[in-house]
């Protein structure tokens, strides 16, 4: 702002939606980007505002910006990357140590046929190899496929099969809670049925035995092994394909959001900069998978600002519940991310597990992936953050790149909420004829492209623009219900998805509505609110709640918890009936997945499940109906 000659943040944030050209190229400029050759133009809508095309004639190779520019100067020894296993092994990377690793990867893959444009997956956990691989297939110019570590084959298969992807990079298998997960074997079923992968390379994870295929199979280190370690990166064009992230999808096969070098990681560096206050030398620790978006923006975003990203394989309670404060103090972390339903499973574990630990390091915590209640705000804002730490509450999507709503250091905060659209988002809550409306539940939209807005889904561009474009003309519709209350300082809120809004007896009610005041009886840790079709109200509420250790689930504490929805948000849209569950069902990155269990419940199919974390709780909630 003061760069750019403005005072105010809603003259700055104005102006940034007013004028995208000058925003985007104020945003290269503070970056530091470096281009192999600079672009004739910010913004071209020549195949209209679905498709834009951000610094036409411009040639950028994201990871020279993300490693090449640090390696090569005065940040050399500076940490780029700090690993934490599972097992508790560690390893730490300076960024001359990962530009040459990223280079010998590199040179590698081009020596196995890999070319520009050849998709390459990842089935890795968050280890260093999977930074580095993400990395080099970039540099040279191919096209990564992130997947998640705990998907099955089937999941695998239908990536692989749907991108045409030529390699696949795994491990033999990684350790989590103490236990040995089989990764190859896992690969192997899914590879036999995706006959375009001619490659598998895997990473010597854990020394154990596992099936070999000559002529396909090779290990990471022995490929990796005297290749050069000033390998070239290539010359590839503002708009490349860099990356497809799959989605999960309520029916038919996942999504694959396809990105490009200078959108992806450009708009991942530009929200940590301008949200999270991520600078050289800071470190990020993001508690992802390489799968969720958060784990290619954590690499990406924070790599390109000269920060550290600190990987973590394993879960937050184990061996031990204080798992993620003793890595916050042992690493000096300075910027801490958790998805709320984390937060709402440790907590019941005590406050003594984080204040055993010094976190004095830290200096914001960031917050994404599910609406948050006010008591798990409270716990992770006072007893992780010492009531002395913003929350950089944020919200947007794989499709987006990251955030459309957020906070940032500058703007007052508010709990559960987020202070503003982050800058160069022109967001809007619309009614059901497409008016912005304030105080009021609606769709939020965004009215303008943005750098690093999806170039459309991987050979399905009638899908994409059906999902985002066709509710109104010219209108991005992001598919969560939002607010946005009114006034200079209104802060908004996200109340989850779309497609699990409740409507009962004509009002509109996200979930996190019910869930919050749910979770405001003292039995209750966590919950997930549903609709279920109902003759007099159109829909009726159902609410799965999971208990704190030691409650009893008996009609005085359902009771209580119905009349306390009743009281927080009238008696109209008191739930019709409260379960009790032992766990929700949940993806890797921790959102609960409401479409599964409302489909559960109603005996209806429920989709892609690839990315459930715990398929068990799918049969949790069918017991408990």
């Amino acid at each position: 702002m003061a760069a750019q000659g403005i005072d105010a943040y809603p003259d700055f944030y104005r102006r940034s939606v007013e004028d995208p050209e000058w925003f985007w190229s104020t945003v290269a400029q503070d970056l530091n980007l470096c281009w192999n050759r600079p672009y004739d133009r910010v913004l071209d809508l020549a195949d209209g505002v679905q498709w834009p095309h951000w610094f036409a004639g411009g040639r950028l190779n994201y990871v020279e910006n993300c490693v090449d520019r640090h390696a090569l100067g005065a940040m050399a020894d500076q940490m780029a990357i700090i690993w934490v296993g599972d097992d508790g092994d560690e390893r730490w990377l300076t960024y001359r140590e990962l530009y040459e690793r990223v280079n010998r990867l590199g040179a590698a893959l081009r020596r196995l046929g890999i070319e520009e444009g050849d998709r390459v997956a990842l089935f890795l956990p968050m280890i260093p190899e999977t930074a580095i691989a993400l990395l080099a297939i970039g540099r040279i110019g191919a096209i990564v496929i992130p997947t998640f570590s705990g998907y099955g084959p089937d999941a695998v298969a239908s990536r692989l099969q749907d991108a045409g992807a030529k390699a696949l990079i795994t491990a033999d298998g990684f350790p989590r809670r103490g236990r040995v997960v089989s990764m190859k074997e896992t690969a192997d079923v899914a590879v036999r049925s995706s006959p375009t992968v001619r490659h598998v390379i895997v990473v010597e994870r854990t020394g154990r035995e596992i099936p070999w295929t000559d002529g396909r199979d090779v290990w990471w280190h022995e490929i990796a092994a005297g290749m050069p370690t000033d390998e070239p990166a290539l010359d590839t064009a503002a708009d490349a394909p860099t990356m497809i992230i799959y989605t999960s999808g309520t029916t038919g096969r996942p999504k694959g959001a396809l990105h490009v070098h200078a959108g992806f990681p450009v708009k991942a560096a530009q929200d940590m900069a301008h949200c999270f206050d991520v600078q050289a030398g800071d470190r990020l620790f993001w508690l992802t998978d390489i799968g969720w978006m958060m784990g290619p923006w954590a690499i990406m975003g924070a790599t390109m600002l000269g920060a550290c990203v600190v990987l973590f394989e394993g879960t937050p309670d184990h061996p031990g519940p204080d798992r993620l404060w003793s890595i916050v103090s042992e690493h000096r972390v300075t910027h801490l991310g958790i998805a709320p339903t984390v937060i709402r499973a440790l907590m019941p574990k005590g406050d003594e597990w984080v204040e055993k630990h010094d976190l004095s390091s830290l200096m914001v915590l960031g917050g994404s992936g599910e609406p948050w209640n006010l008591g798990p705000w409270n716990w992770y804002f006072k007893i992780v953050g010492g009531s002395s730490l913003p929350i950089i509450n944020y919200s947007g999507g794989t499709e987006t790149s990251g955030g459309i709503l957020g906070c940032n250091t500058l703007l007052p905060l508010k709990p559960m909420a987020f202070s503003t659209p982050v800058p160069g988002m022109d967001a809007a809550v619309f009614d059901e004829s497409g008016s912005p409306i304030t105080d009021a539940v609606g769709e939020l939209v965004v009215r303008k492209p943005w750098v690093g807005m999806t170039k459309g889904f991987w050979q399905d561009d009638g899908r994409y623009l059906d999902t985002y474009w066709s509710r109104w003309e010219g209108i991005w519709a992001h598919g969560d219900w939002a607010v946005q209350q009114s006034g200079p300082q209104g802060a908004w809120f996200i109340l989850g998805r779309s497609d699990d809004t409740l409507k009962v007896a004509g009002k509109r009610l996200g979930p996190a509505e019910v869930e919050t005041a749910a979770c405001r009886h003292e039995a209750v840790v966590e919950a997930a609110a549903i609709g279920v079709p109902d003759e007099v109200k159109g829909e009726a509420v159902t609410v799965f709640v999971v208990l704190r250790p030691g409650a009893t689930a008996d009609e005085g504490v359902r009771n209580g918890i119905r009349l306390l929805i009743g009281e927080h948000l009238g008696k109209a849209l008191m739930p019709e009936r409260v379960l009790f569950v032992r766990d929700l069902p949940r993806t890797r990155n921790a959102k609960i997945m409401r479409r599964v269990i409302r489909a559960k419940h109603l005996g209806q199919p429920m989709g892609d499940v690839s990315s459930l974390e715990n398929p068990g709780a799918v049969e949790e909630i069918g017991r408990a109906v």
